[in-house]
């Protein structure tokens, strides 16, 4: 019998080192690496999404990193109708595939499929944008929460894509977005392994407000000055951006939206890692147990050739 296919999925917090490890993972089984991060799809953006420098490009083959323009509007969606087909190319190359990613959305659309929901007009999905920037995320919530408290009670809530995403489903149907949550998870013809990246966390925390700092240094400001004419992409509304777009509207000082951006990335982590402990079966390591999370997948191949 043929031996199944696997893909090896990294997930985790930002900034604990998956882009690293899937780097290390994919020179190991020499093969290629599957970017699960809704933002580093676009050209634009890369300081702020932390997206992996040309070396690391270099270091192994990535796919969905630099795909797409900020002018698309690509939805998970779009990403696993594109990934399963880059995936079922580089399953006959490859007995073995890595994919890196910390947004729960994307990755979840890959291993498990998500319902085919339906969409609003762009000038519905555009006013709601401004409504977001205009009257805030926390008025935004409250809107959804009465709307619909059943997908408010189990959603990423303080990810303004995520509230406006579920304010158009309803707008362009009368339906909340929990009529159309997915009761059975798509069967994928590929075995799938997830590894969960995690560390202690004033470590983790650290870490971010280093790395925010380091943007800041190799130019986050004049990135986000270049994408001020979009500000209102869903992509844009987020850690990061959000902040600084704040910072040149004249509501804050630079120095309060720096600091804005650090603890909203600390909150963002501390929502990855709640995520992620739900989701799947997720076998948890420290970034730097290399040799331990190799041995646990070079077991895992073993026994699924074993009993495929």
């Amino acid at each position: 019998m043929a031996k199944k296919k696997t893909l090896i999925a990294i997930v985790g917090p930002t900034a604990v080192g998956k882009t690293a490890m899937a780097i290390s993972l994919a020179q190991y089984f020499r093969t290629e690496i599957i970017s699960a991060d809704s933002r580093q799809f676009y050209r634009e953006m890369s300081i702020g999404t932390a997206k992996p420098d040309p070396e690391e490009l270099a270091s192994a083959p990535h796919h969905f990193i630099n795909s797409h323009t900020i002018t698309d509007d690509y939805s998970a969606g779009n990403f696993e109708r594109e990934a399963l087909q880059k995936l079922d190319q580089l399953f006959q190359r490859h007995d073995v595939v890595v994919m890196v990613g910390g947004s729960g959305l994307f990755v979840r659309a890959l291993c498990e499929g998500l319902d085919d929901l339906p969409k609003a007009g762009d000038e519905v999905r555009e006013r709601l944008n401004h409504e977001m920037i205009q009257l805030g995320l926390e008025s935004m919530k409250e809107r959804l929460k009465a709307i619909d408290p059943a997908y408010y009670a189990l959603a990423d809530v303080d990810n303004p894509q995520r509230i406006v995403r579920a304010l158009e489903v309803f707008e362009a149907t009368g339906k909340p977005m929990s009529f159309y949550h997915k009761k059975d998870l798509d069967e994928r013809p590929f075995d799938i392994l997830t590894i969960g990246l995690n560390m202690e966390r004033a470590q983790l925390y650290e870490r971010i407000n280093l790395r925010v700092d380091h943007m800041m240094e190799i130019g986050l400001l004049e990135e986000v000055k270049s994408l001020y004419p979009f500000r209102t992409k869903p992509a844009l509304l987020t850690v990061g951006y959000a902040e600084l777009f704040d910072y040149l509207d004249g509501n804050s000082s630079l120095e309060a939206a720096v600091d804005k951006v650090k603890q909203n990335s600390r909150r963002y982590a501390k929502r990855q890692i709640t995520w992620f402990k739900k989701y799947g079966n997720t076998t948890w390591f420290e970034p730097t147990e290399i040799k331990r999370i190799i041995a646990f997948i070079d077991n895992a191949l073993q026994h699924n050739t074993a009993t495929g």
